[in-house]
């Protein structure tokens, strides 16, 4: 079987080759995962958590070691790989605090004659398929949440970040989680097949594409296993008549760019009212081109390159397909020459329906610009998307925001004079081709629980 090859974007040279699994380690794997899980179901609460707050520990004793690899291994800044980190301690922090109570029996009065009590039991082991983008952070955010509910875990990380699959296992471990019950597994597409039909394991959750999510859907539902399915978007963020346009412009170059514009829940689309359309784009396009694209590892850049070959030739097409249907380029656009992966931070203006950069998920430094005739306007055109991860609403009127955000916005997260990022305390997810189900928040911990009644004579 072909090893599994980790290319450095920055340079295209190979990091590592890994060694896949063969069928039987596989087999093997999923059992010893199993077994573990069946000892890790009887631990308390408390000691579950005692060791999920050990583990965010060990993250940020290993901080220089995985932040260097995920560089390495996708091309995001170093300081954003090292925020990363920080993030996923943080959310074992949060989980180690709160989870005990979250999963805590609860008591229900029936009537005079009969009481219940409501429990959340694990049921297994928990298949997650992650992708490349956030390393640490997309794997942190299942696994911690489904080993505090007392399962067992095993992971497929994309192929590029095999590297930084393989370190989270060695730190879970280091921090004194037993041996298998999370497994990190370098397989093929046809072994994973495999994993998502074996009894052992009882839920699969997949971070991608929403075609990805489509064939996982279909692949679960067969065998009539719960998935949870984070995936593609394409956000809106509102820019409305009474925005500080300097400091709406500094959300929206962020919100399109950080993390190499690499992010699901990235500020995609901007859509601006008439009223400042002008004033917003000029600004909006003299800061985008005055982003800088080059070593990762060095302070001087803004950006990275993007982490494969492929994704930017995809993105590169993306936009010229936009431009031949009508699209116009306000500044980049440009394939580069040279070593590594690295595409210029671009704007499109002259967006409508029908080009890819309007209708689909454009993964990495693309911003479309889009005019709006009013508030009304703008929110009618958030919302023809077939995604709805989330938005964002740019104004100094932070009560209308919430309002436009509560009753209008149909994503599953909205940010209002902020770009999106995750907060432990609070759900992530999304609705319609963005997926289903919900992570951090205390949500996530009771997605793959069996929610048990139990009824009591008194």
């Amino acid at each position: 079987m072909n090893p599994t090859v980790t290319i450095n974007p920055a340079t295209e040279d190979v990091i590592e080759r890994h060694t896949k699994l063969t069928n039987f380690e596989l087999s093997e794997a999923i059992e010893n995962c199993h077994k573990a899980y069946l000892d890790w179901r009887q631990e308390s609460l408390e000691s579950r958590a005692q060791v999920i707050g050990k583990i965010g520990k060990s993250l940020m004793k290993h901080k220089d070691d995985l932040a260097a690899l995920m560089t390495e291994e996708m091309g995001k800044l170093l300081s954003q790989s090292h925020e990363e980190v920080e993030l996923c301690a943080g959310i074992c922090e949060y989980t180690a605090e709160n989870g005990p109570s979250e999963l805590a029996d609860e008591d229900r009065d029936i009537d005079d004659e009969i009481r219940g009590i409501i429990t959340y039991s694990p049921i297994g082991v928990i298949y997650g398929i992650q992708p490349w983008n956030y390393p640490t952070y997309q794997v942190i955010r299942y696994s911690i949440a489904n080993l505090m509910a007392g399962n067992g875990v095993l992971l497929k990380h994309a192929s590029n970040v095999t590297g930084s699959g393989k370190l989270l296992q060695k730190i879970y471990e280091d921090a004194g989680l037993p041996k298998h019950l999370f497994r990190t597994l370098v397989i093929s597409h046809d072994q994973s097949d495999t994993i998502i039909s074996n009894e052992r394991v009882r839920g699969v959750t997949l971070t991608g594409s929403s075609e990805a999510g489509r064939m996982i859907a279909q692949k679960a539902g067969k065998v009539l296993k719960k998935t949870v399915l984070e995936l593609g978007s394409n956000d809106a963020y509102i820019v409305l008549a009474d925005a500080d346009i300097e400091a709406a412009v500094e959300v929206c170059v962020n919100g399109r760019v950080y993390n190499n514009g690499e992010t699901c829940i990235a500020a995609k689309r901007f859509i601006v009212v008439e009223d400042i359309y002008d004033d917003f784009r000029d600004a909006y396009v003299k800061a985008m081109s005055a982003l800088t694209t080059g070593d990762p590892t060095s302070d001087e850049f803004d950006m990275g390159p993007m982490a494969r070959k492929d994704l930017r030739d995809d993105l590169h097409k993306q936009v010229q397909d936009s431009v031949a249907k009508g699209a116009e380029i306000l500044c980049g656009g440009e394939m580069p020459d040279g070593k590594g992966y690295f595409y210029p931070s671009t704007v499109l203006g002259n967006v409508l329906p029908g080009q890819p950069a309007y209708d689909d998920e454009l993964f990495g430094p693309v911003a479309s610009l889009i005019k709006a005739k009013d508030a009304k306007d703008a929110m009618r055109i958030a919302n023809d998307s077939r995604f709805g991860l989330g938005g964002g609403i740019l104004t100094t009127d932070t009560d209308k925001a919430i309002e436009l955000a509560r009753d209008h916005f149909d994503t599953g997260m909205v940010f209002i004079n902020r770009f999106g990022l995750a907060v432990p305390n609070m759900p992530f997810g999304g609705v319609k081709d963005s997926g289903y189900g919900r992570e951090h928040g205390g949500f996530g911990v009771k997605e793959f629980v069996n929610i048990k009644s139990l009824l009591i004579q008194k």
